[in-house]
């Protein structure tokens, strides 16, 4: 038993705690002024080197980029996206070892106006920003989010990609750059910058759009989606083959629990992934995916690299606001407790692989009308899909004894989405040989578009939620409405010619 005056000091032994008094585990001979995880300490010197090789490593072990293009990087700010924004700054100058061959731009999508925002005060968020981008002699370019009110439809065509290079392509490519003596990058843009105008009616309609969304899960599900929409179509406007984004590990760790809570399992690879095609023409990179945040964090500050703080959606909001929340809660969490925690979710998702077609081979009417993904609604009968949907129709309808009332509410009235086409224009030209306008029940262009439950047949699964928690489709920007009108119409008329249309294996009957 134990007794009180009994010493235990002589058994009791201290344990080894890391510190930064060790020595560097690279060059073993100056002190460690930064602990990564346990045992791995680095002096500031080896720390840098560490950090610009993963960079550079990632990129040329998935050459994706080749040599001379224009590559695209979408910057908001933060540590990770400013740091990546370093990394490219420093393989660009006199003194890098290897310098990188692409020739940089940068973009910042402002979104002041969806989180609240006043006018002041995205000035001077855009006037601090404008001051890094300067800095860094890229050519840059600040677009506000109401600009999205203002995209045409074929932000949601994918463009047809560039043709599989051999294998050999990317030494040829490097050779031919060196030969070239293009080395050096182009003339950057040294006029002044204008800081974007907003006009207060699209401010007020984007925040009637983030506030139709019901949940504050389907509202940064939409924001994300709208970003990402903007972010392309600078990019194809601009001439930038290549999205360069700043997603680290542990914001890659914490995407791939919520996309699978959010039903986009089959969308992880794109989701998380390296590169993104789904687009086609312009392909999403994310170079800074082996970092984690806490090594991001020491570098910039042992570095000084500069970031601007910018208030989100999820700002000063509680754990349980909403789905991404209160994940990104549990992993930095369980991280604190666990260090492997993130590294381990991330080496999962690369090993992820989804039954479905991918993005890239899908056909454009066989995607997604927000996230341009494969969709994933097409399934056996016998899954968890079908039953959802038997579930959600059974829930519907009319149960005995029920007052109107309660089945008006039940059943709320269908919302009907307007043409987007113009009067004039109609399937035919002019409507001269329009069946339906000869019939006299006017040109098909002037139908309404169907209900919303016809518009939900375009959207993969995780993106019906979203719109499900919407209060008025009649919100959302007009480049969405009307590729999805013009979507039904070509299912539509495929229907009323599906008789006369050949299959696949009546085609290669015939062939033979």
């Amino acid at each position: 038993m134990c007794q009180v005056d009994e010493d235990y000091q002589e058994q009791l032994q201290q344990a080894e705690v890391p510190s930064v008094s060790k020595k560097c585990v690279k060059c073993k001979e100056a002190p460690a002024a930064v602990v990564i995880r346990a045992g791995d300490t680095f002096c500031r010197g080896c720390f840098k080197e560490y950090f610009i090789h993963k960079f550079r490593a990632m990129l040329g072990k998935n050459r994706v980029i080749f040599p001379g293009e224009k590559v695209l990087l979408a910057v908001s700010g933060g540590p990770s996206s400013c740091s990546m924004l370093s990394q490219v700054q420093e393989g660009l100058s006199q003194n890098a070892h290897k310098k990188l061959r692409f020739f940089p731009g940068i973009v910042f999508i402002d979104e002041g106006g969806a989180v609240g925002q006043s006018v002041e005060e995205r000035q001077r968020t855009l006037a601090e920003l404008q001051a890094v981008f300067k800095a860094t002699g890229f050519p840059f370019h600040m677009v506000p989010l109401e600009q999205v009110l203002e995209l045409p439809s074929s932000v949601l065509v994918t463009a047809p990609a560039l043709s599989e290079r051999p294998a050999g392509a990317y030494k040829a490519a490097v050779d031919h750059f060196i030969q070239s003596d293009s080395s050096s990058v182009p003339p950057r843009q040294q006029e002044e910058t204008l800081l974007p105008h907003v006009q207060e009616s699209h401010r007020q309609l984007l925040q009637q759009l983030i506030g139709s969304a019901k949940t504050l899960t389907a509202r940064e599900d939409l924001l994300n989606t709208l970003r990402q929409h903007l972010l392309v179509h600078t990019a194809r406007t601009e001439g930038y083959s290549k999205l360069m984004l700043g997603d680290n590990c542990t914001r890659l760790a914490v995407k791939l629990l919520t996309s699978i809570s959010l039903g986009r399992g089959a969308q992880l690879a794109q989701d998380t992934g390296f590169s993104d095609s789904r687009y086609g023409d312009t392909i999403l990179v994310r170079p800074m995916r082996d970092y984690s945040a806490k090594e991001i964090a020491y570098y910039n500050r042992m570095f000084s690299v500069p970031s601007v703080f910018l208030p989100s959606l999820d700002t000063k909001t509680t754990d349980k606001s909403s789905i991404q929340r209160l994940t990104e809660s549990f992993v930095t969490k369980l991280q604190a407790d666990f260090p492997s925690t993130v590294s381990t979710i991330y080496r999962t998702s690369e090993k992820l692989q989804t039954a479905c077609r991918s993005s890239s081979a899908a056909d454009h009417w066989d995607r997604c009308l927000l996230c341009m993904c494969a969709l994933d609604t097409a399934v056996e009968k016998a899954s968890a899909f079908k039953a959802t949907l038997i579930s959600e129709q059974l829930s519907q309808t009319k149960s005995p004894g029920a007052s109107s009332a309660e089945i008006q509410r039940q059943n709320p009235a269908p919302v009907e989405l307007e043409s987007t086409a113009p009067s004039g224009d109609c399937c035919s030209f002019g409507g001269e040989n329009c069946v339906k306008a000869a019939s006299g029940g006017g040109c098909c262009s002037s139908i309404k578009v169907p209900e919303t439950s016809d518009l939900k047949s375009l959207l993969c699964y995780s993106c019906k939620l979203t719109i499900k928690d919407m209060s008025s489709v009649e919100r959302l920007p007009q480049y969405i409405l009307s590729e999805a009108h013009r979507r039904q119409r070509r299912s539509q008329m495929r229907e009323e010619i599906s008789d006369f249309l050949l299959d696949d294996e009546d085609d290669g009957d015939q062939g033979d």
